[in-house]
């Protein structure tokens, strides 16, 4: 079969797949209107099971989207996200045949003469690519992630989909209206597949975090990376949940370390990581015992306005001191408008949950009685019931990432049963802040990493 039938088989077959999509979302669309239309409940498994399987066969962004959908909490009821959250691992790999087609199409004719050993078989398969075990000829070892074919025509006819069923929630559940969240989520997938601009993450985070020895960052290697294909040295590492039964301290250690890869880019630079599945870390040892984590994903970086930073600080600051206008302050700085003190309240029952462990100076498990899986969905669902009677609002974008990486990094504390005094970990975090420090170290780390110029 030649490359140009091959080519067109792929674009049947792709054309085929969204076709199929398109009909098994419009089709769960369907039946959780109607069930809305009756009066039926349509918050019922049937229905999530259904969407999951209408997605579930689908290699590619789809996945990506339904997994951000699923951790941000009430988005969906928690048994639709309980079904999305069941498609991270179901990406199936590409073949020998396929990546080295793939690896030609970036590297050239004789791109294995660039490698030393190169695995075609990947270590590890996600949604939007793969990632590959390889070493240099000086024998350096790599992790080369490569991405699916066709994926910018594939997010845009997925993103679509999210679209629709958006659409849909609007309709039927106008208390939090989606149009930011879907917003937000369509430019993050899309910057995702932008391989450049994830090398750019790189060397930001190794700025930022060169002198926090506990977390760890992999060295780019620009001669093997392409807008498709990014080359980073290997981190060598464990799983996270390999290190559940280690000692009070070590399982301490690996969380102290998580809570300063996402706190302190945050609380120095504005920028946080915004993906918390597990696999995107691993643990390094020292002597056999564990010392701190390997950050590994870099595509889901979100930089945000240093006076959103300043907003965060001060709702922090406002709710530990009783300090109501200072809270006010704070909502505003993020966007909120029409704000009346009901609607505070309301919001404040999930800043109170957010922040509760970073108000008590004590060392504290995250929360007690809770599955990581379950973690916010009870305060979710009381803000939800809450503004069906002092609604509607409108989420600002920012908070689809800034709550996704809180609750995926809250999941983590709880696998290892952390104990620590988060309130200590954050004072540390944010002494001597101001927003134009923000501003001025932000600017230097994006300057220094390429992602925007002095001009």
């Amino acid at each position: 079969m030649s490359d140009r039938d091959a080519e067109a088989n792929r674009f049947s077959a792709r054309a085929a797949r969204y076709a199929r999509v398109g009909a098994s979302v419009g089709g769960v669309a369907a039946r959780m209107a109607g069930a809305r239309l009756f009066n039926v409940d349509n918050r019922n498994l049937s229905n999530a099971e259904a969407l999951a399987k209408a997605l579930g066969g689908l290699k590619g962004p789809i996945m990506k989207v339904a997994q951000l959908v699923a951790t941000i909490p009430d988005v969906v009821p928690p048994e639709y996200a309980a079904e999305l959250q069941k498609l991270q691992s179901q990406a199936p790999p590409m073949g020998a045949a396929f990546v080295k087609r793939r690896m030609m199409a970036e590297l050239g004719a004789n791109w294995r003469e660039r490698f030393a050993e190169f695995d075609l078989r990947p270590a590890a398969a996600a949604s939007l690519g793969q990632v590959h075990r390889a070493t240099t000829p000086d024998g350096v070892g790599l992790a080369c992630k490569l991405q699916y074919p066709d994926m910018e025509s594939a997010v845009e006819a997925d993103i679509s989909q999210l679209d629709i069923l958006f659409a849909l929630h609007r309709r039927m559940d106008p208390v939090i209206d989606t149009t930011e969240i879907a917003k937000e989520i369509g430019a993050r997938v899309r910057e995702e597949l932008d391989y450049v601009r994830e090398g750019r993450h790189i060397a930001l985070y190794q700025g930022i975090l060169k002198d926090t020895s506990e977390v760890r960052v992999p060295a780019l290697e620009a001669s093997l990376s392409t807008k498709r294909l990014l080359t980073m040295h290997w981190l060598e590492g464990d799983r996270i949940l390999d290190h559940k039964q280690d000692s009070q301290a070590a399982r301490d250690r690996i969380s102290t370390a998580m809570f300063k890869a996402w706190w302190r880019p945050f609380s120095h630079h504005g920028v946080i990581h915004g993906d918390p599945h597990l696999g995107n870390y691993t643990v390094f040892s020292e002597d056999g015992e564990a010392q701190g984590i390997n950050l590994l994903d870099y595509g889901c970086i979100r930089i945000f306005p240093p006076s959103f930073v300043g907003g965060v600080v001060d709702l922090y600051r406002g709710i530990l001191e009783g300090d109501d206008a200072r809270v006010v302050h704070a909502y505003e700085t993020w966007g909120f408008k029409g704000l009346t003190k009901d609607l505070v309240d309301t919001l404040n029952i999930w800043a109170k949950f957010i922040y509760g462990p970073l108000l008590e100076d004590r060392v504290r498990r995250i929360a007690e009685d809770v599955s990581p899986a379950e973690y916010g969905r009870k305060q979710a669902f009381q803000v939800h019931q809450a503004l069906k009677t002092k609604g509607p609002v409108t989420v600002p974008r920012e908070f689809v990432f800034m709550d996704r990486a809180a609750i995926g990094l809250g999941g983590v504390f709880l696998h290892l049963d952390a104990e620590l005094n988060f309130h200590r970990l954050f004072e540390a975090e944010i002494d001597g802040f101001s927003v134009e420090r923000v501003a001025e170290r932000q600017t230097r780390a994006l300057v220094a990493a390429g992602l925007i110029s002095r001009d």
